[in-house]
């Protein structure tokens, strides 16, 4: 058995539905851990999956025990998070902001960003808790990811900054936001090949893993679920390419010039 581990995003269940499902001849068993992506994040640092969903920003402290695979996760454009606020916000100058991890991809570009703004607090608060605790006025402002920028509207709130045309912009390349690592011991050619599978499976046959994405997916109607996956399932998911390694390098090369992160 393999043990894997991935987020409750309709990006990851789509992806990953066939190989976990038995729908793929040959490929290895799972035992499949779900759990959000700051939970797996910690927990590939502690060597605890054989292949896990992780995000980008974490890569410099778990390549050491893991292998980045060239596919199954997820780069795009037009697809940054959003940092939220409640009416008339112009900078975090003396604010709080609640964020969603202290590893992700978002907090990296979030404090690439906010570089020379001074936050008076920031705190990791549940993913799903954050536009609520925004629009309560428990903090000033929230950094959100995922179907978060179709939904934020309803919540009242405003966007002061999206992280990813601030990206793009600035480097023309897409935001390498989560990675499939697997451990540098195992066969990471046929794992390679396996999640690509998983893929493709799920683009030549959308509808075997709706029930499966719709299960897991937090507070979402089908509609966002179908947005989400059209967002964050791409051709990069199926091979990072040249342009998806780049993005990666690009980020985790900012951000260890910042001091941010360990080299990579």
């Amino acid at each position: 058995h393999v043990k894997l581990a991935f987020s409750h995003c309709p990006n990851d269940t789509f992806v990953l539905h066939a190989w976990t499902h038995g729908l793929l001849p040959g490929a290895p068993a799972t035992e499949v851990n779900s759990a959000d992506i700051d939970v797996t994040n910690g927990a590939a640092e502690r060597g605890a999956f054989d292949v896990v969903k992780v995000s980008y920003a974490a890569l410099p402290w778990l390549l050491d025990k893991y292998a980045l695979l060239p596919t199954g996760g997820a780069l795009g454009r037009g697809c940054g998070p959003l940092v939220l606020t409640r009416g008339d916000v112009e900078n975090l100058d003396g604010r709080t902001v609640a964020v969603p991890s202290e590893r992700s991809t978002a907090y990296l570009l979030f404090r690439l960003w906010a570089a020379g703004q001074r936050p008076a607090r920031i705190e990791v608060v549940p993913f799903t808790q954050i536009m609520p605790a925004v629009r309560d006025g428990r903090y000033d402002a929230g950094l959100v990811i995922h179907e978060a920028r179709f939904t934020y509207p309803t919540y009242g709130l405003s966007a002061l900054a999206d992280l990813g045309e601030w990206w793009e912009s600035d480097t023309g390349l897409p935001i390498p936001l989560g990675a499939i690592l697997a451990r540098r011991e195992l066969d990471t050619g046929t794992l390679t090949s396996v999640v690509r599978a998983s893929v493709e499976h799920a683009w030549a046959d959308p509808s075997a893993s709706a029930a499966y994405v719709a299960e897991h997916a937090d507070e979402m109607s089908p509609a966002v679920q179908a947005q989400h996956i059209a967002l964050y399932v791409n051709e990069f998911t199926r091979d990072l390419g040249e342009e998806g390694y780049a993005a990666a390098d690009a980020l985790l090369t900012r951000a260890h010039a910042h001091g941010l992160v360990p080299k990579a």
